[in-house]
């Protein structure tokens, strides 16, 4: 985070990148003062950022719509996930419709999730309808789990 700004990740379509983060979070990655990438607007390395990433999405993949048999990440609903310097993260999320029976408590689990990845401070959940969800925001394995193919 430079100037107040969080860096942001934007999780549309998981990639490549995070999936490597992910067979890596087992061993600590390096921070910048122990020769890890530097990233533009960040005090944290790639690798860092990366790690973080990944065992975010990994928890977010926990957390179930409990009308759907697919996880809210793979199901599309979360937008973004910002992690600042201080390793804060805000994860910007919506749900299949506004008037989702748990629209009070989905946001709390998907605190819950990421608060409980080791090195992340304080979350903060925003959720929006701007876009709206459609089923093209879900993922091969969601619409496999549904089967919506």
């Amino acid at each position: 985070m430079m100037d107040g700004k969080p860096v942001e990740r934007d999780v549309m379509a998981p990639d490549a990148t995070q999936a490597r983060a992910s067979e890596e979070a087992r061993t600590p990655q390096p921070s910048l003062l122990e020769g890890g990438t530097s990233v533009e607007g960040s005090k944290l390395s790639k690798e860092v950022l990366e790690q973080m990433t990944a065992d975010i999405v990994a928890a977010l993949k926990t957390v179930y719509d409990p009308e759907i048999p697919a996880d809210i990440y793979e199901l599309g609903l979360i937008y973004k996930i910002d992690i600042s310097d201080e390793r804060d993260v805000t994860v910007d999320m919506t749900l299949t419709a506004p008037g989702c029976p748990v629209a009070g408590e989905m946001p709390i689990w998907v605190e819950n999730a990421v608060g409980a990845v080791a090195g992340v401070g304080q979350v903060k959940v925003n959720l929006t309808f701007d876009p709206p969800w459609d089923q093209s925001r879900m993922s091969d394995e969601a619409r496999l789990a549904l089967n919506m193919f």
